[in-house]
């Protein structure tokens, strides 16, 4: 499948970054040196968050951003923040799947990302 290009914004601060689309994964997952070209400080998040599996020893917390999608609207994005850079950026259950719709074309290696239908 072909990775998705994602601006995240934090304040003024803007990051171009590439992310995996997980169904599988319960939480976003966000490496430590992207938050910090965001211009989050980790000791101001003081929300600590579970990660589990392969994993589970990084220490991680709740890192909120708003998150671009193509051109899509802005959402709030809630991201384990982990304070390793050796993870991806995934892009799990909780929560953009629940901002997105996501069509995966998988005998064409495509997907298709939508926004939420307004409610």
């Amino acid at each position: 499948m072909e990775s998705e290009s994602f601006p995240y914004l934090q304040g003024e601060n803007q990051v171009g970054v590439l992310g995996l689309l997980d169904s599988g994964a319960a939480i976003n997952v966000l490496p430590y040196d992207v938050g910090l070209r965001l211009g989050a400080v980790w000791e101001q998040q003081t929300t600590p968050v579970k990660r589990t599996g392969n994993m589970a020893s990084a220490e991680a917390r709740i890192l909120i951003v708003d998150g671009v999608v193509g051109k899509l609207p802005a959402v709030k994005l809630g991201f384990a923040w982990s304070r390793v850079n050796d993870v991806p950026i995934i892009l799990g259950q909780i929560n953009f799947f629940l901002e997105f719709d996501v069509c995966f074309l998988r005998s064409r290696g495509r997907f298709e990302i939508k926004p939420k239908p307004a409610e």
